[in-house]
């Protein structure tokens, strides 16, 4: 199922290798929210943790040529072992978290998920054509600094690791409430590179590098507040109104699941019959919930006895299993 509702507008600088997203998103990110409410909805600070992970990982699949799954982790230590949001080529997403703990309405990040400076975040390119014996590109960084030090936003996070993995500059600003999660990335290009700007000076190469701070200052001094409540014309005609900006097309972000019942019967398939049979004769079915649509899918001892048969056993089989 997919639900529109949230816009991304992509924009260059012309005359200067910076390029920028800004994205919010709306009916998507209110129906992540209203799903999860059945199981009882996400403590404060993890709802806003996720929505400001939904706006990176929308933005991060925007702004690279990638034909698959943008997959952005945290993996914590405190008590949320899990937050994940996926973002897909068609600007897809979707986001789950996993807490197994108290999280006071002020949490920090490290409360959150660094408490003993074991929590990481982990950015996954999966491709959708990828080959046999293909491995997903992984880039990984730590939630602290060098010496230890906490990171205290998950910008600072994923600003850390752009220059670390991708060496890129970059600022990017995210906030999140329960009606908009939002997020500008701002990012310097480099200079070399087939398709750049020729730089034929070092003065004209200063000129470049102060262009992107100047335009990165400026992004930074957008507040919370201006970016979850006013339209993108706004905010860019505020922020970079000295700037000659070229803005492109609209983009449609939405919500959307890839789970299925077919994933889930390979899912058991995988687990083997004994330990399917085994569940089945204790509660009398087996349901599974998808942890980011809230879907439910049961399966009793027929559906499951059915998972187990050969393809070429079934009346109407084609030969495959889908």
């Amino acid at each position: 199922m997919t639900i529109h509702g949230g816009e991304l507008h992509k924009f260059i600088f012309e005359g200067l290798p910076v390029r920028g997203v800004l994205v919010r998103l709306t009916g998507a990110w209110t129906e992540m929210l209203a799903r999860r409410q059945g199981a009882g909805g996400y403590p404060a600070p993890v709802q806003q943790l996720l929505g400001e992970m939904s706006a990176a990982a929308t933005l991060m699949q925007a702004n690279i040529k990638f034909n698959g799954a943008l997959v952005l982790q945290i993996q914590g230590d405190g008590p949320v072992k899990l937050a994940v949001a996926e973002a897909q080529p068609d600007l897809t997403v979707r986001a789950t978290a996993k807490v197994v703990g108290d999280v006071p309405v002020e949490a920090s990040l490290k409360s959150m998920l660094d408490a003993n400076r074991q929590g990481r975040c982990v950015i996954t390119l999966d491709p959708k054509d990828r080959q046999p014996g293909q491995q997903p590109y992984q880039g990984v960084v730590p939630l602290h600094g060098e010496h230890g030090e906490p990171m205290q936003q998950l910008s600072e996070v994923l600003e850390h690791y752009m220059l670390q993995s991708e060496q890129l500059e970059t600022r990017l600003i995210l906030a999140a409430d329960d009606q908009v999660a939002a997020g500008l990335l701002i990012q310097r290009l480099p200079l070399e590179g087939a398709g750049n700007l020729e730089v034929r000076s070092e003065d004209e190469e200063a000129r470049l590098h102060e262009g992107y701070n100047r335009i990165a200052h400026l992004a930074a001094t957008l507040k919370r507040e201006e970016l979850l409540s006013l339209d993108t014309p706004t905010i860019l005609r505020r922020l970079f109104w000295e700037e000659d900006l070229r803005l492109f097309e609209p983009q449609t972000p939405r919500f959307g699941c890839t789970c299925s019942r077919e994933r889930v019967a390979r899912m058991l398939v995988g687990l083997g019959r004994e330990e399917v049979d085994s569940v089945i004769a204790e509660r009398g079915e087996i349901e599974v919930g998808c942890d980011f649509c809230g879907a439910k899918y049961a399966f009793d001892s027929i559906d499951a006895s059915a998972l187990f048969v050969p393809a070429a056993d079934h009346p109407s089989s084609s030969g495959t299993v889908q």
